[in-house]
């Protein structure tokens, strides 16, 4: 059987990665404010975490500054620390034994299995602060 002969440098192919301009740059911005909530979005992702350099294109200067006006900016409530993710679960299998019930079934607990139910409200319930009644009533 024959061994796999070891790569030198000049089987790899050289590519050289596409230099970010960053947005500080193209907009001229010199200084950066932490209530300038639009532009610091930009700098984080939907997680709302802080973008690296290589992916923002700022230098370490920059960076650094930005990264300063987020934690501000979190502070101060302005922007989020976190995302909260909703996870959504899937239906239950019917091919799993229940724990409660008999095999292979599942009842519906709770707000499971509600889809498609109508609750009928009376118009009288939906009028906040109209006063239906009538003065024979009341008297």
């Amino acid at each position: 059987m024959a061994r796999p002969r070891p790569r030198r440098r000049d089987d790899r192919v050289e590519r050289k990665p596409k230099k970010r301009v960053s947005i500080l740059d193209s907009e001229q911005i010199t200084y950066v404010d932490y209530k300038d909530v639009n532009l610091l979005r930009r700098f984080m992702s939907e997680r709302a975490k802080i973008r690296a350099r290589r992916v923002t294109g700022n230098d370490t200067q920059q960076q650094r500054e930005i990264a300063r006006a987020i934690r501000v900016a979190r502070e101060m409530a302005l922007l989020p620390y976190s995302v909260r993710q909703v996870t959504h679960r899937s239906k239950r299998r019917t091919d799993r034994p229940e724990r409660d019930g008999a095999p292979g079934t599942s009842a519906p607990t709770g707000a499971e299995g509600t889809e498609g139910v109508e609750v009928e409200i009376p118009t009288e319930e939906l009028e906040v602060g109209v006063d239906t009644t009538t003065e024979a009533e009341d008297a």
